[in-house]
């Protein structure tokens, strides 16, 4: 089977090991793996943390509602350039290295989060932490990838995504429930105790192989692009930004503003709302673990499009009928729950996009198209709180309704790569 650009499939290359190719890796990765994991996790943490303790933040520093939309999207956008950025230094100086550089920047931006003395300082710092978050996503993800076998690349993927729920879940029980304890500050401070990573990737994590024996000279951004556009790989970039924008759209329409959401609009105590977060994303950790199953076995694009039509599904009635719910925690816990559950398919864009680029560009093209799309997200408060104000919850809940009707079916505009061989792509 042929695919575009001159790729073949994984199948048609002999399964992983493709005919004629070096054998690729035959075990799971479990050390990279481990800290691949904890180093995403606590890029998620650090990345919303911010969204659970903005109110105290803006009670302290006199924010007005357009300073806190603007910085909830501050460290969105800056994770764009840095995905660009990293993305480029992985790929020159390898994907070890350049993951401690990630993990120590978004813990400095968080550190100094704590000292934030207004709207300016604390943009600046958000900022700072954005840049960190987008190198990490792709210098993980390009990372496990290369080293896990071909017929589980969508499971690494996943249990490594996975990492994203479960730092929502701490940024929640840290945000929502110590904070009162301790205050924010002390809250941030502590938290850029994942700069520990950093020390743990440079002693422990072993480099992509594929990498070592596949290096290129040196490419700069403009290069890279050369190589895309000459393979033919520039209009998998941007479906695969547009697959992002929507798919990330729909999670960070849903999720950035929700907090807030239920202590203010809905009235909910502080503890319950953390229960709700937490449902959703337990939800979404369940949802990651069976997506990589699932995506494995039927294909990237079947499974992004069931994730997406539950999303719908279940964002249906939380936003025409939210009123009804509410008095039956039964049904409102549910339909968190499946929400999260239909959030995992963001689990499937580290597997889809390494198997769609080349070792020489995989991290620049992985980082740049799914960054720009996380990028994108800077517009995600503005959007909701727009929606919000002309049509009430229902029309800031109909947002991420649409945006996941047309995730799931944008995804079909891609090549189906499950089990490509990566040593052979163009």
């Amino acid at each position: 089977m042929t695919t575009p650009a001159g790729q073949t499939s994984g199948d048609e290359a002999g399964g992983p090991g493709g005919g004629g190719a070096a054998p690729g890796p035959t075990r799971f990765p479990f050390r990279t793996w481990l800290i691949s994991f904890l180093g995403w996790t606590f890029d998620f943490y650090d990345l919303v943390l911010f969204s659970f303790v903005l109110i105290p933040i803006g009670r302290d520093l006199r924010l007005s509602e357009r300073q806190e939309a603007l910085l909830l999207g501050a460290a969105l956008g800056a994770s764009g350039i840095g995905g660009i950025l990293f993305g480029y230094l992985s790929d020159r100086y390898g994907r070890k290295r350049v993951m401690t550089w990630t993990i120590g920047l978004y813990s400095l931006g968080t550190a100094l989060t704590a000292f934030a003395s207004g709207p300016i300082s604390l943009l600046v710092f958000r900022l700072l932490t954005g840049l960190g978050v987008g190198g990490e996503w792709a210098v993980g993800h390009a990372l496990l990838a290369e080293s896990s076998p071909g017929h589980m690349r969508g499971r690494a993927a996943a249990y490594l995504q996975a990492g994203e729920p479960v730092g929502v879940g701490l940024a929640a029980i840290v945000g929502l429930l110590l904070t009162p304890l301790i205050g924010w500050r002390m809250v941030f401070l502590v938290s850029s105790a994942s700069a520990l990573i950093a020390f743990v990737a440079r002693r422990h994590l072993p480099e992509s192989s594929l990498w070592n024996t596949q290096k290129h000279p040196a490419l700069g951004p403009v290069e890279a692009l050369r190589v895309l556009a000459r393979q033919r790989l520039i209009p998998f970039m941007v479906k695969g930004w547009l697959l992002g924008v929507l798919k990330l759209g729909t999670y960070w329409t849903c999720y950035i503003w929700l907090p807030k959401f239920l202590q203010n609009q809905l009235q909910q105590p502080i503890g319950k709302s953390a229960m709700w977060i937490l449902t959703a994303q337990l939800g979404q950790f369940l949802g990651m673990m069976a997506f990589g199953q699932l995506s494995d076995r039927f294909g990237r694009r079947q499974a992004f499009t069931a994730y997406s039509l539950l999303t719908a599904a279940a964002l249906y009635p939380l936003a025409f009928h939210w009123q009804a719910l509410l008095p039956h925690p039964v049904l409102f816990w549910s339909v968190m729950f499946s929400v999260g559950l239909g959030s995992g398919c963001t689990a499937g864009f580290g597997a889809l996009l390494a198997e769609l680029f080349p070792t020489e560009v995989r991290n620049f093209a992985m980082g740049t198209t799914y960054n720009l799309a996380r990028g994108v997200q800077f517009l995600a408060p503005l959007v909701v709180s727009m929606f919000v104000a002309r049509y009430g919850l229902s029309g800031g809940l109909a947002v991420p309704l649409v945006l996941a009707i047309g995730t799931g079916t944008w995804v079909w505009s891609l090549p189906e790569t499950r089990q490509r061989n990566l040593a052979r792509i163009a």
